[in-house]
C-alpha cells in the first residue's frame, strides 16, 4: 500500500525567477488573525487532453479559503490577473499579496493591479517553497483530491469541475489548521466573535 500523498511529482518545465528586491514581509507567519490580512497565490500544472494547463488560485491565509482562480493553456500573468480578478470580495481590504518569485506574479499587469487596490507585495526568498508553504499545500491537496486519475478533455471541463471543487473545499472539506472544520464555517464563527 502506497500514500497517494507521497507519489514524487512530475514537472514539465522550470520557469525563470525574478531577482526583485522585495523583501518576504509574511516571513512565514500563515496564521493570520484579520480577513484578507494576507492572501497568497500560486499555480500549478494539469493535463488537459494531452496538453498542459495550468490553474492560478489565490487562498486567504486567515481561514485557508480559496477566494479567487483562473485556468488557461499559458503560465503567464493574464493567468494571475484573471484569477486576481475572480476574487468577489473588496480588494482594497487585501493588505499583503505573498507569492514566490515567478516572473507571473512580478510584472507590469499585476503591479499595476496592485498599486490600483493599495496592496502591498511580498515574495518568497529565491528558491525556498518553505516561504510560500500554504499555497504549496493547497496545491497537494488539489494534485491529490482534484487532479489525480482524472481526466480533463476540455479547458472549459477543467474550470467547471474546478469551480466545484473549489466550492466543496471552501464550505464542506474539513482542514486541521482551522479545528476540523470548513474554511467557511471558520469565517462564519470568527466572525461572530467579533460581533
Amino acid at each position: 500500500m502506497v500514500s497517494s500523498y507521497t507519489v514524487a511529482q512530475f514537472k514539465p518545465h522550470s520557469s525563470k525567477c525574478n531577482e526583485s528586491n522585495q523583501k518576504n514581509e509574511l516571513n512565514r507567519e500563515f496564521d493570520q488573525e484579520e480577513e484578507l490580512a494576507v492572501v497568497v497565490s500560486d499555480l500549478t500544472y494539469v493535463r488537459v487532453n494531452q496538453k498542459w494547463h495550468y490553474i492560478c488560485l489565490f487562498v486567504d491565509l486567515f481561514n485557508r479559503e480559496m477566494i479567487g482562480f483562473s485556468t488557461g493553456p499559458n503560465k503567464d500573468a493574464a493567468l494571475v490577473y484573471r484569477a486576481f480578478a475572480s476574487i468577489q470580495k473588496d480588494l482594497r481590504k487585501i493588505e499583503y499579496f505573498h507569492t514566490d518569485r515567478g516572473s507571473e506574479f512580478k510584472n507590469k499587469l499585476m503591479d499595476e493591479a496592485l498599486e490600483t487596490f493599495d496592496i502591498k507585495r511580498s515574495l518568497s526568498m529565491k528558491g525556498c517553497p518553505y516561504d510560500n508553504a500554504v499555497a504549496e499545500a493547497t496545491f497537494k491537496i488539489i494534485k491529490t483530491e482534484f487532479v489525480k486519475g482524472k481526466h480533463f478533455a476540455s479547458l472549459e471541463d477543467l474550470t467547471r469541475e474546478l469551480q466545484d471543487y473549489i466550492h466543496w473545499f471552501n464550505h464542506i472539506r474539513i482542514h486541521g489548521t482551522l479545528g476540523y472544520i470548513s474554511p467557511i464555517e471558520y469565517k462564519q464563527k470568527h466572525l461572530k466573535k467579533i460581533v
